[in-house]
């Protein structure tokens, strides 16, 4: 069994303030709790205490935490990832807040993932009671939950095999050199129904590219556009549509550098999806479908 979702993700941010006003008032995001010199955000369609930590002090990721449906999994998962080589450290109760006992590993690529099997839970903000389908006081671009995150590494095929071996995610989607000479590029892989809920992309190791938010359909990212023009918000690229995985998005940054996205459509995945094979010739087209041209950025900057 793979894990059951991403449940946050816990970044550094070289001002807080401007972090605060951009997550919280652009993307719409609730502040839940701030604490330890960390703040805690959380998305109106989300069930946990939280998604997103931001934490001053730099730029990056600090790690990804992942949600884990039952202890005796969790203890799997720590006895496949050691066999695996990797680190581990356990995380006690309370350490990251609202958050229960873990385990912490550092994958091949020096990235820090967390596993967990409990979280407070505060609900949404539309209840479970006839719920209304969104919330009169949502802000900004109103993001919905955090959808999924893209980190680089200098062996993305080691990565990759960690995922699927250790955590039990599978291959949506592989970016290879070419089919006569299957280096690999990039891998989308999931562990749900998603398109993809980790991506891994050649890069330095121990860095982040970006990590999304879910938006309902094509009209809320073109919303959210409207939102990051009125916000002064550096886009990256879009409005527009990925050959990979199908999605539409829109990429930008918030204040410190942090590469975002706000992401919709794709497609249902499963236990028999079959991997989509792109190559190298075609990368443009499959990052941006409709124009096929990468700006240098997309492909150079992580934090």
């Amino acid at each position: 069994m793979p894990v059951n979702k991403i449940g946050f993700v816990h970044i550094r941010v070289t001002d807080m303030d401007e972090a605060v006003e951009h997550y919280s008032n652009t993307l719409g995001q609730e502040i839940v709790s701030r604490e330890g010199g960390k703040v805690y955000l959380k998305a109106w369609d989300e069930f946990d205490h939280h998604s997103v930590v931001l934490e001053e002090g730099g730029v990056g990721l600090v790690k990804i935490g992942y949600k884990v449906d039952t202890v005796d999994e969790l203890a799997t998962y720590e006895k496949r990832a050691q066999s695996f080589g990797c680190t581990t450290t356990r995380v006690s109760n309370g350490e990251n807040l609202a958050v229960g006992d873990g385990v912490a590993i550092t994958l091949p690529s020096g990235q820090r993932v967390e596993l967990y099997t409990e979280i407070e839970y505060l609900g949404t903000q539309t209840g479970t009671l006839n719920p209304d389908p969104w919330p009169r006081d949502m802000r900004g671009a109103g993001v919905h939950r955090l959808d999924h995150a893209l980190i680089s590494a200098d062996d993305p095929a080691m990565v990759e095999r960690f995922f699927g071996e250790v955590l039990g995610f599978r291959i949506s989607e592989r970016l290879i050199t070419d089919p006569g000479n299957p280096v690999l590029i990039g891998t989308w892989m999931f562990c749900g129904q998603k398109a993809h809920d980790i991506a891994v992309v050649k890069g330095p190791d121990n860095k982040l590219h970006h990590f999304a938010y879910w938006l309902e359909d094509w009209s809320q990212i073109l919303h959210a556009g409207d939102v990051f023009a009125m916000d002064d918000v550096s886009v990256d690229v879009g409005p527009t549509r990925h050959g990979i995985t199908r999605g539409k998005t829109i990429y930008f940054f918030d204040p410190s550098g942090n590469r975002n996205e706000v992401f919709t459509g794709g497609y249902i995945t499963g236990s028999d999806f079959p991997t989509i094979t792109w190559t190298a010739d075609q990368l443009a087209k499959g990052i941006i479908y409709i124009s096929r041209e990468v700006n240098e950025r997309f492909t150079t900057v992580f934090t």
